[in-house]
């Protein structure tokens, strides 16, 4: 399992939560949903047809505009042996 990041250019809550994510030390998958049409619709599946970025999916849980609180919380719970980067 991997923690999935969705981003897109020029989101500052993008940049401002990937510094965060990149303290913890977890490993993170980026996916910029301008160049991926199917995560851009996962990403509106998930945030009332919406392409609200940043988006984080941890096993079954999706975050809409997570703090990395959140994500690290999801991650106890939901991917507990996931390995940092």
């Amino acid at each position: 399992m991997v923690i999935e990041f969705y981003w897109r250019p020029g989101c500052v809550f993008c940049s401002a939560l990937r510094a965060q994510l990149d303290q913890t030390g977890l490993s993170v998958h980026e996916v910029n949903i301008w160049e991926d049409p199917e995560a851009a619709a996962r990403v509106r599946s998930v945030a009332n047809g919406n392409e609200t970025v940043p988006t984080v999916f941890v096993g079954p849980v999706a975050l809409v505009n997570p703090t990395a609180e959140q994500v690290v919380a999801a991650v106890a719970e939901h991917a507990p042996d996931l390995p940092a980067s």
